[in-house]
């Protein structure tokens, strides 16, 4: 953040019309800062040439303007950010994406655990689009994408679904299998939704990242979803229609 406050680096980049997705009012910040907190959001945290650390807010206070993260002291990419300028967070509360700058980043380390502290952000930045509602799946079965990849031949993937979209969906990889880049389209992807929801289609990859999180490093598979008809359009949008609704239930 510059020092009267303002985003930096999405400045120029984002056009003018985007002006009225910042969120300047303390007041505000705080409301959407608390919800992550409260609901125990996962937050991505990241920058350039930087592979992404998902964690969660622990704190909020407005008060110290101190944000306080969770965080694994021992994972490799934590030191990283610490040390690293231009951070970025992003989060998803039901259909709308919230972005801020993190700035001041510092491991502190405590006898019963150890947490990031950062400053707290002076503006927010707030996406709402239909394209991009993300849901993460729910319930007891694991959502999962089945595929026969050309590199493992009588070999199918089973690829655990970590969120969906009405375009797109993001998967993970356990295993440090050089098998994905990026603009590689996988044609027949089965993605098994519930036990009621299984959905054939074709992906395209746009983005391959390593993710260093508490329980241990994966790589995160962005997906275009492509070759969908109407039937199956209609189909998914059900589904994320019934997993929102069922997510906003389980947080009252």
């Amino acid at each position: 953040m510059s020092r009267d406050g303002s985003i930096r680096r999405r400045d120029c980049a984002m056009p003018a019309a985007s002006a009225d997705l910042r969120v300047r009012s303390q007041v505000e910040i705080r409301a959407l800062l608390r919800q992550m907190v409260q609901n125990d959001i996962p937050v991505s945290l990241g920058g350039a040439d930087l592979p992404t650390y998902s964690t969660s807010l622990w704190a909020e206070d407005s008060e110290h303007q101190v944000l306080v993260f969770s965080v694994d002291p021992k994972a490799e990419a934590v030191q990283r950010l610490v040390c690293a300028g231009d951070l970025t967070a992003t989060a998803y509360l039901d259909n709308v994406k919230i972005q801020f700058d993190v700035d001041d980043l510092v491991l502190v380390n405590g006898r019963v655990g150890s947490v990031l502290n950062a400053s707290y952000p002076r503006e927010v930045f707030r996406f709402q689009r239909r394209s991009s509602f993300r849901v993460q799946p729910i319930g007891r079965g694991r959502a999962q994408a089945c595929m026969a990849h050309p590199e493992l031949a009588g070999r199918q993937l089973e690829l655990r679904i970590i969120d969906l979209s009405y375009t797109g969906v993001a998967l993970m990889l356990a295993e440090p299998l050089d098998l994905f880049q990026r603009g590689q389209r996988l044609p027949n992807v089965l993605l098994e939704l519930d036990a009621g929801t299984r959905i054939n289609t074709g992906l395209v990859i746009s983005h391959v990242s390593r993710v260093e999180a508490i329980g241990g490093a994966y790589w995160r598979i962005g997906c275009e979803l492509a070759g969908l008809d109407l039937v199956t359009e209609r189909e998914l949008q059900r589904y994320i229609d019934q997993t929102q609704r069922r997510s906003r239930l389980l947080t009252l």
